[in-house]
């Protein structure tokens, strides 16, 4: 016999199973009945930020380009002006924080930020619009480094030629304030902006203003210097390139940067241990260290010498720039000799990177007597934009050159660069030589016998500051001094057994240069690779009463590095043959200097610049991103005495 429960079991189980199953899905969507009231948030659905009493009024709008990406765009009227001129700044480093500095009424209160000359722009009433480049924070796209011109290395049809071109255009025709006049200003990346405006112009564009700018990647600005690398750019790398608005932060490791580059060993080994690999710019970097096509072809310096000069622009020169001290002088060498009406104007200054609208009284331990930058802002930019940008011809032309005197801390305005006065001189080459005994020897016959001997070890790199080194940046509130390292006194490496060092004796008359210090160096190493740094120094007497922290102070007037492998053509790496004296030639920064009397003219010549270059192995391998840890050797480096400076001197006419 059946058990009873057997028996009695339902006819049809799998039918009642499926819709016992749908009876509990039915009760599970049903929504379980509130256990608490509901609490209203406190957010409004969108905030519209009074404005009474405010003497300007902000509008934000996002600008279509001509392949339909918009471009978030921040403009700026002044209370009450008409038929006003635009100043626009692009930029990948946020345009509202650029014009968000601080919350106020005012308008210079809130232009004063990076990158903004706000007491000239304040105070003659232009229309300020800072707008984000295509991929970065509020605009549309994708982002690219320092995008390329439509060509080979863009198969788009849009750069930031064309996005300058329709931004302008839709200003013009947008802003009901505006004379149609507009002018483009930036520093730095955004001193690079102007440079691509002025490829194929539009017809409003009236005024370029580049200061600081990047220009050549390669040859002398951000990523490497004559082939070597750069390393300390890495965390601006990864922090600029892998988020749209640079939410990923670098990590800090080390208290001390020297101490972090060398933990980790080559930059290509640090790079994969920070994720640096994920970026498409850094592949680039390390798939192109030498001096081909993808960087020959994206040189602004190069594009402009090929492009009529039809907008007037100013280039904004700092001679202790540690970003872009080559930009610049490059663009001025290139589009000045096709200026045929004088467009085409150039300062330079005393500063640091981007220091022209900040105070220029001092460069940390220099002072130089008076505001050089509000000086500078009053008497050269403002008169500059109301002339070009106002269209008031009532006011006079700005020199063709304004260039500050380091040393007689005064400014020259000068008709061409490198000139070192208005009339009456000349500029003449003269050999600074290397000679026995350390001697800086100013003229005169070569020693064409002997050397001066050092050591260079990978293992101890010379620092190309004091340490501790703070991290790459530019709060000074935490130590970060990093802008003005380039003016920091030199005494520690002169002390070091690595570092040749040749010294004048006291100068009885002051030398004056006024350019671009050239480096001779016949050199040998024991290795296969080597760099070569040559500095050029202004040592103060030992004791100057006026400014006692001056006493001693070895002053860095000029200074560089080249990578010995591309000692035959900088596409062309190439072993260098052991002990054998090779000769090197390249230029140094420009300077406008005058050695006064009382001083010493040195030299310093090292092999290692950390941790702000990356190490050479000293042992030649296909591609130094990739040197393993046996790679890197000892190497006796022999400077010979036939090395000399070249400096371009500046003597009376004869």
């Amino acid at each position: 016999m059946m058990p009873l429960a057997v028996r009695r079991a339902p006819r049809f189980p799998l039918l009642l199973a499926a819709l016992a199953l749908a009876g509990l899905a039915h009760a599970q969507v049903a929504p379980p009945a509130p256990q608490y009231p509901a609490l209203p948030t406190e957010t409004p659905a969108e905030f519209t930020a009074p404005n009474a009493g405010f003497n300007y009024v902000k509008r934000t709008v996002l600008i279509p380009m001509r392949d339909g990406t918009k471009l978030n765009t921040i403009i700026i009227v002044p209370n009450g002006v008409q038929n006003a001129p635009i100043l626009l700044t692009r930029t990948p480093y946020d345009a509202s924080s650029l014009v968000n500095h601080a919350d106020s009424s005012d308008l210079e209160t809130i232009l004063t930020g990076y990158d903004n000359a706000a007491d000239v722009i304040a105070e003659e009433g232009y229309i300020r619009v800072v707008q984000d480049v295509r991929g970065k924070y509020g605009s549309e796209g994708d982002y690219v480094m320092n995008r390329p011109l439509h060509g080979p290395l863009n198969p788009t049809p849009v750069d930031h030629s064309t996005d300058t071109w329709d931004t302008i255009e839709w200003l013009t025709k947008n802003v009901p304030e505006t004379n149609g006049r507009v002018g483009i200003i930036g520093i730095s990346y955004d001193g690079f902006l102007p440079l691509m405006a002025l490829v194929h112009p539009h017809p409003a564009l009236k005024v370029a203003v580049p200061m600081n700018p990047m220009v050549d990647g390669w040859m002398g600005d951000d990523w490497f210097h004559n082939g070597a690398f750069r390393q300390i750019n890495m965390s601006y790398i990864l922090e600029q390139v892998v988020t749209r608005a640079n939410t990923v932060k670098w990590p800090i490791t080390n208290y001390d940067d020297y101490d972090m580059y060398m933990r980790a060993g080559s930059a290509g080994a640090l790079a994969r241990e920070r994720g640096l690999e994920q970026s498409g710019f850094w592949n680039k970097v390390v798939a192109h260290p030498a001096y081909d096509d993808f960087w020959r072809q994206q040189a602004m310096d190069r594009i402009l010498a090929g492009e009529p000069v039809t907008v007037p622009t100013l280039l904004v020169h700092s001679l202790w720039d540690a970003e872009d001290i080559y930009g610049a002088i490059a663009v001025w060498k290139a589009i000045k000799p096709h200026d045929t009406d004088n467009k085409v104007f150039l300062s330079l200054g005393p500063w640091s990177h981007g220091g022209a609208i900040g105070d220029g009284s001092s460069l940390g331990t220099l002072k130089f007597g008076s505001d050089t930058a509000l000086t500078w802002r009053q008497q050269v930019l403002k008169p500059f934009l109301a002339r070009y940008l106002k269209g008031d011809a009532s006011v006079p032309a700005i020199p063709t050159v304004t260039a500050f005197e380091t040393g007689t801390n005064k400014w020259r305005n000068l008709a061409a660069w490198p000139a070192g006065c208005t009339s009456g001189c000349a500029i003449e080459p003269v050999a600074l030589h290397l000679t026995a005994g350390q001697k800086a020897v100013l003229g005169g016959a070569a020693d064409a016998k002997g050397y001066d001997e050092y050591v260079s070890d990978p293992a101890k790199p010379v620092p190309f500051r004091q340490r501790p080194i703070p991290p790459y940046g530019y709060d000074e509130t935490k130590g970060q001094t990093w802008p003005r390292w380039l003016a920091d006194d030199q005494r520690e490496a002169s002390g070091r057994t690595d570092v040749a060092t040749f010294v004048s004796d006291v100068l009885t008359a002051p030398v004056k240069i006024s350019g671009e210090p050239v480096a001779h160096l016949v050199a040998s190493t024991s290795g296969t690779d080597s760099d070569w740094v040559v500095k050029l120094i202004d040592v103060y007497p030992d004791q100057v009463g006026s400014q006692p922290a001056m006493g001693g102070y070895q002053l860095m007037v000029a200074g560089d590095i080249f990578r010995g492998r591309y000692r035959e053509g900088f596409d062309k790496p190439k072993a260098l043959a052991p002990n054998k004296a090779l000769a090197y030639r390249f230029g140094l920064p420009t300077a406008n200097h005058v050695f006064l009397p009382g001083h010493r003219i040195m030299v310093q010549v090292q092999s290692s610049w950390f941790p702000l270059y990356d190490r050479n192995p000293q042992t030649f391998v296909p591609n130094i991103f990739f040197a393993q840890p046996g790679d890197y050797r000892k190497a006796t480096q022999r400077v010979y005495h036939s090395s000399y400076v070249e400096l371009p001197l500046v003597r009376a006419a004869r």
